[in-house]
């Protein structure tokens, strides 16, 4: 292997990019037209323009990506994550032109990419796995009538999806046929085939994930369990190593079962498998008997252990290196891109499964483009800034300021992972790493996810996949900002462009209004000289000072960065808050409130237009939807804020809509 092509963009392009060239390895980069000045490509040995703008005009282009490889004198492919990477003829693509595929051989793709086929070979090894359905019949009467036999809660799931894509719950038979309807329409979208399968759905278990690891000598090993239990939208946020709710007994069993499964389909690379854990607790785990399951009619598979405490069952094997592998390479020290390479080199594993050690604990979260409600926004990225090195703390990312972020691809913009001797030290050093990053321009979960850090019930090991479901209002709660940082965020807005005099005091106070949220701040500051004001805010005086990169109140240090976002607006970063912030002081006062807000529906980000529910004329009840918009791979519902009567519907479903364009009026 001289020179390795990547078929794949950001963060994870750069990160097999650093271990290739550390192994000697030339790599290439292809890129999309919006992706031509990004850092992978200039960090890359050679880049290939693949044209086209979204992923389907440039990364999942399987003609051009031979292409790119032919034209750079490339030998091997690495998919890295996402796009082609589970792609059994994509994989069969690159061996037929007498390339390295780094990654499982396509049989073994196939016999476990599809959530079906993985779940068929799982039974007939003696894997756990939730009764359901996951049969060829694909009409819908059947899935009603499996669906009975099933019983409720179950879960609907697209056969050949991942990342939360195509997967609703269905809590009752009348929800079954929509939840059908999307999770069939998000898949085609998003993976060109339609298929679903049906299993019992489990409300309250853990997201627990086996890495495994084969060679083409027959050699097959495990590197452990990572814990994925906080999710949103069934997308992971939060990923950590070891599970605080596994024993060493039930991680030898769930590795046993995934080593199982990977030998049983021939697997070579890189892999996941990840089951749902029952009822487990921290150190109150112990599994149960493995009895080997058994083939109903119907395709359906059951097991013997269900409700048992600790029991498990499997969900699927990811054929891929996963998002959060760096969880297992600070756990173990291992480079896992290294061993795909030389396993894809033909060479045997490089260490035994007793070789194999664990030390620490270690954290991963996903810093996203999305709001607190989990809305995912568009932007460009106008200041970044990375927190300072730590031993123990990695960034995988592709940002830097000036970086534009498309709805075309995943929100997610980076990763921080934090290695440290506890988890209770890695969570503090996680959170604190959070709070130092500066990210502006667009709306991030960056204070979200340090504050689900913080939360008691994730910092005691108890955080089940319902955990933002339970405490999602609590979290946001937390990111409510103190008032200093507030008036802190004000001044640094206000004062950004324009510092406050450095001599000279003025004898005119400088009366200012800003609007964060729903709050509308009326401020007067006066110059004081020497760069300090004295500020009157409702019933406070306060003494403050800005300066560059920093506001003082009342003798508070607050750090600061601000960008203007354009039109009055601001993003500032006070501390670890972020606030947005409106100048409405020119502005008439009776225009301050939104009372034309709440009679509009805008989109909140880009997106295409797949569903229009609302008609002229009708009445829709508080949380019935409206429309439904696809951006960054996933459906968004968008749903009537209160009773309202709908007066005007201003666009058409195939229709593409950008941040704040007017989509609904209602009648007032």
């Amino acid at each position: 292997m001289k020179r390795l092509l990547i078929a794949n963009r950001g963060e994870i392009a750069r990160r097999v990019i650093r271990t290739a060239h550390a192994m000697g390895i030339e790599t290439v980069a292809v890129f999309s037209e919006p992706d031509a000045n990004a850092l992978h490509v200039r960090e890359a040995t050679s880049a290939f323009a693949l044209g086209g703008t979204t992923s389907a005009e440039s990364y999942l282009r399987v003609d051009r990506l031979l292409d790119a490889a032919l034209a750079t004198n490339a030998d091997a492919v690495h998919p890295g994550y996402g796009f082609l990477s589970e792609n059994a003829d994509f994989a069969q693509a690159v061996i037929d032109a007498g390339l390295t595929w780094v990654g499982p051989p396509p049989a073994a793709i196939r016999a476990l990419g599809s959530k079906s086929a993985a779940k068929a070979l799982a039974v007939a090894q003696g894997v756990p796995c939730l009764p359901g359905y996951f049969g060829d019949d694909q009409r819908e009467d059947t899935f009603v009538a499996e669906a009975q036999r099933v019983g409720f809660p179950l879960m609907v799931k697209a056969v050949a999806g991942g990342g939360g894509r195509g997967m609703r719950l269905v809590r009752s038979a009348d929800q079954l046929p929509p939840a059908l309807k999307g999770a069939r329409s998000e898949a085609l979208a998003g993976f060109a085939n339609g298929d679903l399968l049906i299993e019992r759905a489990l409300l309250r278990p853990r997201h627990v994930e086996v890495q495994v690891f084969a060679d083409a000598l027959g050699h097959c090993v495990h590197l452990g369990e990572r814990d994925c239990s906080v999710q949103r939208r069934h997308q992971k946020i939060i990923e950590e190593a070891p599970s605080p709710a596994v024993s060493p007994e039930l991680r030898e069993e769930l590795g046993r079962c995934a080593v199982a499964l990977a030998q049983a389909a021939g697997y070579v690379g890189a892999g996941t498998v990840e089951f749902l854990v029952e009822g487990a607790s921290h150190g109150n785990v112990s599994p149960p008997g493995r009895p080997k399951a058994k083939q109903p009619p119907g395709g359906a598979a059951t097991h013997t252990q269900w409700g048992s405490v600790g029991a498990f069952y499997l969900m699927e094997m990811n054929t891929r290196l996963q998002v959060e592998h760096p969880v297992t390479e600070a756990l173990t020290g291992l480079d896992l891109v290294e061993w795909q390479l030389r396993v894809a080199r033909g060479e045997p594993l490089p260490l035994t499964q007793e070789q194999i050690t664990f030390k620490g604990h270690a954290i991963e979260v996903r810093l996203c483009a999305e709001d607190e409600h989990y809305t995912p926004h568009t932007g460009r990225v106008l200041l970044f800034a990375e927190p300072p090195r730590v031993p123990g703390l990695r960034f995988d990312h592709a940002l830097e300021t000036g970086s534009e972020v498309t709805p075309h691809f995943d929100a997610m913009l980076g990763k921080l992972i934090v290695h440290a001797p506890t988890r209770t030290e890695a969570i503090d050093r996680l959170a604190h790493a959070l709070d130092q990053t500066r990210l502006l321009g667009l709306p991030t979960n960056r204070a979200f996810l340090a504050a689900c850090l913080r939360h008691p019930v994730f910092h005691e090991g108890g955080a089940l996949i319902p955990f933002l479901a339970d405490e999602g209002d609590t979290i946001r709660a937390m990111l409510l900002p103190p008032a200093d940082a507030v008036l802190a965020s004000v001044l640094a807005a206000a004062f950004g462009a324009q510092p406050p005099a450095t001599v000279l005091p003025c004898p005119f106070a400088r009366p200012l209004r800003w609007q964060h949220g729903e709050q509308v701040l009326n401020v007067v500051a006066q110059e004081q000289g020497q760069g300090a004001l004295r500020v009157n805010w409702g019933e406070r005086t306060v003494q403050a000072c800005v300066s560059p990169g920093r506001v003082v109140v009342d003798g508070v240090t607050w750090p600061v960065a601000a960008v203007a976002l354009g039109a009055g607006r601001w993003q500032v970063q006070a501390g670890a808050h972020t606030l947005e912030l409106t100048d409405l002081s020119l502005a008439p006062r009776e225009s301050v409130g939104g009372a034309s807000a709440a009679r509009e529906l805008r989109a909140p980000f880009n997106g295409k237009l797949i569903a229009v529910h609302a008609q002229p004329g009708a009445t829709i009840g508080k949380g019935e939807p409206l429309l439904v918009i696809e951006s960054m791979k996933l459906e968004h519902t968008l749903a009537a804020p209160r009773d309202v009567t709908v007066d005007s519907v201003l666009v058409a479903a195939g229709q593409q809509v950008a941040p704040g364009q007017l989509l609904i009026t209602y009648v007032a």
